[in-house]
């Protein structure tokens, strides 16, 4: 893989950026939401503990993207289990199925692997 991408400089190019910006853009429509439902959480009667843990991990998603700029490993695997487990814990209290996240992984998977796979050999 190595000689693939020899040619690869450390230098973060404009994909780099664009993919960051895209990435931390669904994570704040998603965190947009989780404080939509915590000013309602009387009205549709959500528990308390569970917005310590989607605000958790909505802090989870932008340490991973953090950890991503500063070419740190551990935020390539953060970053999408962070946003699953904030999919399936909608999904699991609440019954609602979010398109932020969907896209956010799709994002990830297209733009974000496209500008971090050239990039791997400088990840720590």
């Amino acid at each position: 893989m190595n000689k693939d991408f020899a040619n690869e400089s450390p230098k973060k190019d404009i994909l780099f950026y664009l993919a960051l910006i895209f990435l931390l853009l669904f994570s704040l429509m998603g965190f947009g939401i989780d404080c939509d439902e915590f000013m309602q959480k009387t009205d549709i009667k959500i528990p308390g503990g569970y917005f310590y843990m989607v605000f958790l991990v909505d802090f989870l998603m932008v340490v991973g993207l953090t950890l991503i700029y500063f070419y740190k490993k551990a935020g390539i695997f953060l970053f999408p289990l962070a946003v699953l487990t904030h999919f399936f814990m909608h999904n699991f209290f609440l019954s609602t199925f979010l398109y932020t996240d969907v896209t956010n992984l799709f994002v990830f998977t297209t733009l974000g692997l496209l500008a971090f796979i050239p990039k791997w050999q400088f990840f720590k």
